[in-house]
């Protein structure tokens, strides 16, 4: 049950835009390309700032990060935080399972898989490039 504090609270939009942002390694500046002209990274941190941002411009922002205005309107971290950890059990402070990765995989083959890959594409480098000189040399020796 959702205690009256947290009903209560204010969703800070021009945060949840930060976090959105953020999330998507996004820059201010980028957003500020795709609001338009009259946008900069200033005008974007200010954005950021404001509790409350107007619903026109909170639409174009949520179509540039591909997420539902709804999602920027009423995202509250406290509120998922609590209910994560209300909701994560750590029976016995045993990690729960998706901590428990095994991969299925040797990781040093993979690095020695890579390595040949590496080995093998300076070699077709340094072929082709053999190659293109073999190419020059006849063409200067044509003039």
């Amino acid at each position: 049950m959702i205690d009256t504090d947290m009903q209560n609270k204010k969703i800070h939009q021009g945060r949840n835009i930060k976090r959105f942002r953020e999330m998507l390694g996004i820059k201010q500046e980028a957003l500020a390309f795709e609001l338009g002209d009259d946008w900069n990274q200033k005008k974007i941190s200010l954005l950021e700032q404001k509790e409350t941002v107007e619903s026109d411009i909170l639409a174009k922002v949520a179509g540039i990060l591909k997420v539902p205005a709804e999602a920027i309107e009423n995202f509250d971290e406290e509120q998922a935080i609590s209910i994560i950890s209300n909701t994560a059990s750590f029976d016995n402070c045993q990690q729960p399972a998706f901590f428990n990765f095994q991969p299925t995989f040797n990781p040093i083959d993979k690095i020695v898989e890579l390595y040949d890959e590496k080995i093998a594409l300076y070699e077709r480098m340094l072929k082709e490039k053999d190659d293109m000189l073999g190419r020059l040399e006849k063409l200067i020796e044509k003039r």
